[in-house]
């Protein structure tokens, strides 16, 4: 691959960690920032005044800036004018104007550097950029919005745009009268402008890191409650129902409040702002003050969307305000740290989500979700630590992954349950009062923790932090002396690892679970351990899976632990948590898949929702690997799958009433689009009996809860005009989850045409760019799918490069989704081959990952193909 080595002028190679770093020579202190865009020629003007502390003897100032024409620079210091005509450099490979001048400032002296500027409203949801929808009579309207994390705030103004480098901010904005203006803090003063305009200038804020900046300019309604004692308020372009905010705006005025109680720590700003911007790379970005959300993780209407979508936008929105303390309040001093931010929000989120919603029961949910979605990753190769060294700007993007999400929120999950969660609060209580408006480092978190307890949390928690991968622990017995063996060594998903990947020993929490109760205190420190075990007829390692390793049994315990599951001695977690293993393991050679399938088969009575979602997700990855083998033995999955779920889908039924709880939406939806997609007949005909009255006008024929499933049935079993009823549901919907469903739904359709139809809706004006991967992701469900989104990007790769730039995340999810389906080696060289010839700078370590999931399937197929063929006929689905 083609790679850049770094060439650091006009910035220092920090040696202590590799980092490419701003000078030190000068700190900021305050910004007077006036900007003034133009949503007609999609242009703005930027004023900026940055007050400067000189720590060294200077000639030269050093700052960010990308895309960005400065006028005119003028440097003072105190009274004195050092410059209005300074010497500018600028170097590309690190985003830097260096402004040098003749005369020196002194260490300990203080400077202001003053800068003129244009720049452009892009369309590339990064720094300041535009965001269209819809006016009334159909026309495309304008907002100016901005999107600064990780290194985008260059692209707004210049700046020195670090985390650690805080300083205050004031904002000016000069706009129409009739546009509403909004940034991080409350408004201080409107005033008249030139051509009719309004300035309005904001409050100074507090001490805070560029990427936490934003200003928001265009036509907007709001909602306002008083429920926390600050003002919340939610906005929306006019296109949309403002009322759809209700739910997030109650939500966070009390989320706020418990925060505030939680952290023992007040909200330091005047307001909470949450605005529901048309045109989002992210989910939602944390802006101090200001949050901003992709419309449909902030607007959520009851009538219209799915108990799963509810859950989402909870979970968006706490996570984010969790982030005005943790990541705001107190940041990461460097990128390295990332986890610490989103980490400790996905965890508190998920906490918080407990607290207000204990019927979600979301702590079952989060063994399927964010632990298997961290093992999943963590288990290729090209996986990375979760504090992962990042030496310049173009590697951040890469690292906003399910490691620092994911495994981060479960290394805090683990730590949380070791030290007892009301003793791990009281730590990040202590670690957010030491540093308040501060930087940090992940050892400063593990200092307040173990201040906290009592316990050296950092000799423990370093060794997951700094070290990429986890472990297997592999469970023998000993049935004379009733004793466990436990030993662990690392866990890769293409089962091929070297001796030099299997060198760090982990402190591995074994949580024995017994007739007895758990165990919290039994642990594995070195290699392999025995213990006794009093009774050996039942026992299960991992209690509750909080701890972030796959344990490996013989078949024999494994049949032994899904009898235990039917007497109801194992937690839903549990019972999760041994499924994914046990799928997990045979997809890596631990185990034959016929064993799996066969311990799946033995769960058709389950009870629980979380389980069945593991259950199906776990025949899912089955069938994905085995999707270009030969059709009668898909076929035969295809029927195990129906077998395992139809009777239950049966039973729970399809119609939703009031009294339906959360979990049982969820759960019913789940099963009945399972089963259908599988041939069962019942279903599948309610499917489309339902799906012929929505196509003929009854728009309360789909129940939202079933309105994906029912639309993937449709087009499974249909053609042209099914597809054309849904994409028209697209075109015309007017909530944005609505439509999400049913653009998501359309690569279902296998038809060549109707293929080609969904790849030219990817890269048309019909989709934004930020919903791109929508229509591509159902092609991932078929052969021909697949197939076809590799063509497409061979096709159209100039197109796509040009249109996701590799310096942004998008490209690299594009990539991703359109490789990572195949299953064998010979894929993997047409796909190297391609790539060879073009940079892959922004996207490599993605398409290193999907060449590792390849590589897994394709060894998991050599191995087990026979044996999976030889199960399904002895099961007579063969």
């Amino acid at each position: 691959m083609c790679r850049r080595d770094a060439d650091a002028t006009g910035a220092n190679l920090d040696i202590a960690k590799g980092r490419e770093v701003l000078p030190k020579n000068v700190k900021p202190l305050h910004y007077h920032l006036t900007l003034e865009p133009n949503l007609e020629t999609f242009e703005y003007e930027g004023k900026v005044v940055i007050d400067l502390d000189v720590v060294e003897d200077t000639t030269s100032i050093s700052l960010n800036t990308i895309d960005l024409d400065i006028k005119s620079s003028e440097v003072h210091s105190g009274s004195k004018l050092i410059t209005s005509s300074p010497k500018l450099s600028y170097d590309e490979n690190t985003q830097t104007t260096t402004v040098s001048f003749d005369d020196t400032i002194p260490a300990g002296h203080k400077a202001t550097l003053t800068q003129t500027f244009k720049g452009t409203l892009n369309a590339n949801m990064a720094g300041f950029y535009r965001s269209s929808y819809k006016g009334e009579d159909g026309s495309d309207k304008y907002i100016a919005t901005t999107q600064m994390e990780p290194t985008d705030a260059r692209r707004a103004f210049p700046c020195f745009d670090e985390p650690a480098l805080k300083a205050e901010f004031t904002i000016t904005l000069i706009a129409d009268k009739k546009l509403t203006c909004l940034s991080n803090m409350d408004v201080a003063n409107e005033k008249d402008a030139h051509n009719g305009k309004k300035a309005v200038t904001f409050n100074k804020s507090p001490l805070m890191s560029t990427y936490l900046l934003a200003f928001i300019v265009g036509e907007l309604n709001m909602i306002e409650t008083d429920a926390f004692r600050l003002p919340v308020r939610v906005f929306a372009t006019p296109d949309k129902d403002i009322e759809h905010g209700r739910f997030s705006l109650e939500l966070a005025a009390k989320t706020l409040d418990f925060y505030e109680t939680k952290f023992n720590s007040k909200f330091p700003l005047p307001k909470m702002d949450m605005v529901a911007i048309p045109d989002f790379s992210a989910g939602a970005m944390e802006n101090w003050g200001l949050v901003t959300y992709r419309v449909v993780d902030l607007l959520f209407d009851e009538k219209t969307s799915s108990a799963s979508t509810k859950q989402r936008v909870a979970e968006v929105v706490q996570h984010e305000l969790a982030h005005q303390w943790f990541g705001n309040l107190v940041t990461m001093d460097f990128w390295d740290g990332l986890w610490l931010n989103e980490g400790f929000a996905t965890w508190m989120s998920w906490y918080s989500c407990n607290e207000f919603y204990p019927e979600w029961k979301v702590w079952q949910g989060y063994v399927t979700d964010n632990l298997q979605s961290a093992l999943a990753l963590d288990s290729l190769r090209s996986s990375h630590p979760i504090e992962v060294p990042v030496k310049r700007a173009d590697e951040i993007n890469q690292i906003f992954d399910a490691i620092s999400y994911s495994k981060g929120s479960c290394v805090l999950r683990m730590v949380s349950k070791y030290l007892g969660e009301e003793t791990f609060m009281e730590g990040v209580r202590r670690y957010l009062k030491k540093h308040a408006f501060g930087n940090t480092q992940t050892n400063d978190l593990w200092a307040a923790l173990s201040d906290a307890s009592g316990k050296d949390v950092e000799k423990i928690m370093d060794i997951w932090t700094k070290n990429v991968g986890f472990p297997v622990v592999s469970v023998t017995e000993d049935a004379k002396n009733n004793s466990v063996h436990v030993k662990q060594n690392r866990f890769l998903r293409t089962a091929d690892v070297k001796p030099e990947e299997d060198k760090v020993l982990y402190p591995v929490f074994l949580g024995l679970r017994s007739a007895d109760g758990v165990d919290e205190e039994l642990t594995l420190d070195g290699r392999e351990r025995s213990f006794k075990v009093k009774d050996l007829d039942f026992y299960k390692i991992n209690a509750d899976h909080s701890g972030i390793y796959r344990t490996s049994y013989s078949p024999e315990r494994l049949q032994k632990l899904g009898e235990a599951a039917k007497k109801g001695l194992l937690t839903v977690e549990d019972r999760a948590g041994m499924i994914a293993d046990a799928g997990a393991l045979a997809a890596s050679g631990y185990q034959k898949t016929s064993g799996v399938l066969s311990l799946l088969q033995g769960f058709d009575t389950e009870p629980e929702f979380v389980v069945w979602d593991e259950l199906t997700a776990r025949i899912a990855s089955v069938r994905a690997a085995w999707v270009f083998q030969d059709d009668k033995v898909k076929d035969a999955l295809k029927a195990f799958q129906r077998d395992l779920v139809a009777k239950k889908s049966h039973e729970l039924g399809w119609d939703f009433k009031e009294s339906d709880g959360h979990i049982e939406q969820q759960f019913k939806s789940l099963l009945f689009s399972s089963a259908a997609l599988s041939g069962d007949e019942k279903t599948k005909a309610a499917a489309l009996e339902m799906f012929e009255k929505f196509k003929n006008g009854d728009r309360s024929a789909i129940h939202p809860n079933l309105r994906g499933g029912v639309y993937a049935v449709a087009l499974q079993n249909g053609g042209e005009a099914e597809y054309d009823a849904i994409l028209d549901e697209y075109r015309t919907a007017k909530v944005a989850d609505e439509r999400n469903t049913a653009l998501r739904s359309i690569g279902r359709a296998r038809q060549p045409e109707l293929i080609k139809r969904t790849l030219a809706m990817a890269l048309s004006k019909e989709v934004k760019d930020q919903d791109i991967y929508l229509p591509l992701g159902g092609l991932r469900s078929h052969k021909e799918g697949i197939l076809a989104l590799w063509d497409w990007v061979k096709v159209n790769w100039d197109t796509i490069y040009k249109k996701l730039p590799p310096g942004l995340s998008m490209l690299g999810s594009v990539v991703s989704l359109c490789t990572s389906s195949f299953t064998s080696e010979k894929q993997i060289q047409e796909i190297d081959a391609f790539f060879k010839e073009r940079s892959t700078k922004g996207f490599d370590q993605s398409l290193a990952q999907s060449f590792d999931a390849i590589r897994a399937k394709d060894g998991w197929l050599k191995r087990d193909a026979e044996d999976v063929e030889a199960w399904l006929k002895a099961n007579k689905y063969l």
